[in-house]
């Protein structure tokens, strides 16, 4: 019983893995080339490597003994969510980053909105 537990738990622990890193993934393949390069954060091709293999190791049927490729792949994973989509949306103008100082809630993508005045 205490073994079918621990299974259930490590099966979980393996499913979340992989979420994480196809979502990287994804996310990586849906990023212009340019915007890696405006960020100075390698290239697409290099990162959508780095996140398909993280993706490979993380595949349930692999079994258990690749833990330390799994734990390399999550740390991939990690420094792409955390570092490197966030700068690819700011340069990319996808919201989500600091506010632009000096504008006006009224200004449009254009320059300031004023109603028609």
């Amino acid at each position: 019983m205490l073994i079918e537990g621990f299974n259930t738990v490590m099966l979980v622990i393996m499913l979340a893995l992989l979420c994480f890193a196809v979502f990287a993934f994804i996310d990586a393949m849906l990023r212009r080339e340019d915007a890696y390069r405006a960020t100075d954060k390698k290239t697409k091709g290099f990162w959508l490597i780095i996140l398909g293999l993280a993706v490979v190791v993380n595949l349930p049927f692999l079994g258990v003994g690749l833990w330390i490729l799994k734990i390399i792949g999550l740390i991939a994973s990690i420094v792409y969510l955390v570092d490197v989509r966030p700068a690819l949306k700011q340069v990319m103008g996808g919201g989500g980053g600091p506010k632009r100082r000096g504008g006006s809630s009224s200004d449009g993508p254009y320059g300031p909105f004023n109603g028609g005045r």
